[in-house]
Order: structure tokens, then sequence, then C-alpha cells
């Protein structure tokens, strides 16, 4: 099943995930139709829940050529980090416009698979900026949030402009 991505304003876009507890056959379900959502998009590097309407902490990422590398991360949280890089960013639920964003460019990150496993990753470049792309949306956050006020007004008008 392929659920419709929500587009900015859409206030539950600003809604917060809440903690997944209950690992069973309906969650698996869930994540089952993110990748789906999630491969149908062109362009699409990864998912969050809360960007499909669906109030949980569950992010899905691929961005493998062919689309053959999923990765599912329930409950993630950001539990160290270091540097910092400044790069484009878009959404899928921002369509039509990019700003660069500043974020560190490596992260250690803890959540849990399927099953209930916890685990713990590390990533650099593209993957941990995706990772807290996506944590961020399970915060109830945009990358937009991370502009200036100024710079978040300009592309707000702009992505008027991209929708007519």
């Amino acid at each position: 099943m392929i659920y419709t991505i929500l587009q900015h304003p859409d206030k539950r876009l600003k809604e917060k995930g809440e903690t997944v507890t209950k690992f069973d056959d309906e969650l698996k379900e869930i994540v089952k139709n993110m990748f789906e959502t999630h491969y149908a998009q062109k362009n699409c590097a990864a998912l969050a829940a809360t960007q499909l309407g669906i109030p949980l902490r569950i992010t899905v990422i691929d961005f493998s050529d062919d689309k053959d590398s999923p990765l599912c991360l329930i409950n993630p949280e950001v539990i160290e980090s270091k540097g910092n890089e400044t790069s484009q960013e878009g959404c899928m639920s921002v369509l039509g416009v990019y700003a660069k964003v500043s974020r560190p460019n490596w992260v250690k990150v803890r959540y849990q698979d399927v099953d209930g496993n916890t685990h713990e990753v590390e990533a650099d470049g593209f993957m941990a900026k995706c990772m807290q792309h996506e944590i961020d949306h399970l915060n109830g956050k945009l990358y937009l949030d991370h502009l200036s006020t100024l710079k978040r007004k300009m592309l707000e008008l702009k992505l008027r402009k991209v929708k007519k």
C-alpha cells in the first residue's frame, strides 16, 4: 500500500512521533508499506512515518542505486555527533525547494529494528545527513527549521510559486 506524503505546511508535519512499544505484525506491515511508498517516489532517499501521517518514531532509508539496501530505524536517537558540514537538502514534504543546511558530518545513532532489538550504527557523509534529517521529522522538525527566518521566508515564497 502506498501512503500519501504530507506536504508543508500540513500541521501534522510538526507533530512528534510516539515511541514504538509494540513490535508486532501490524508494525511490520507499516514498515513494508513505508518502503513501498519510498520506492514508488522519484529521488527519495528516506521517509519518516510522520511524513505519512503515522505518528510513530519509524523511518526507512535506502538511497542505493538498485534500492537493495533497506534500513529501518525505529525509535532512533542521535547519541553522539562530531564535525560540521553544510550541504544542500531537499525533502519529499517540501517538493521543489532546496537549501543549504549545516549538520554534524558524523553521528552515532541508537535504534531498534522491527523485532525490537537495539542497535547502534555510526554514519558519516550523506548517510549521517539522511539519518539526522529523518530524526528531525520524527521530532516534528523540517529542514526549513534549521534556516534563518529570512531564508525560510524566501523559500516559503518560492514554494508557493512552485505549487501553482
